[in-house]
């Protein structure tokens, strides 16, 4: 069980790094202007319409200030939320010492 969220870790660590690529080579395509895309953005390559449905979805179900945290955790920098992610995993499922 361990090494299973292990990689996964793992997984969440190389998607962080490979979106924090992106954006940085996005900032040297357009002239140095710092580019970061937002959880919204990433998916958002993906799907548009998914990202429109469940925004009217939170809006229209979850109560005002649910919705808007969510909505803002969605803000958050794409490279940031499964950096961090990755990391904490990575520190609650490291390796176990050996025991005895």
């Amino acid at each position: 069980m361990f090494t299973t969220l292990r990689v996964i870790s793992l997984i969440l660590i190389s998607i962080a790094l490979m979106l924090l690529g992106a954006d940085f080579v996005s900032t040297l395509e357009k002239g140095n202007e710092i580019t970061l895309r937002s959880l919204y953005d990433v998916w958002a390559l993906f799907d548009k319409a998914g990202v429109d449905g469940f925004k009217s979805w939170l809006d229209h179900t979850l109560p005002s200030p649910l919705s808007g945290w969510i909505s803002a955790l969605f803000e958050v920098w794409g490279w940031a939320f499964f950096g961090i992610l990755g990391v904490l995993m990575a520190f609650l499922f490291g390796r176990r010492p050996e025991e005895a």
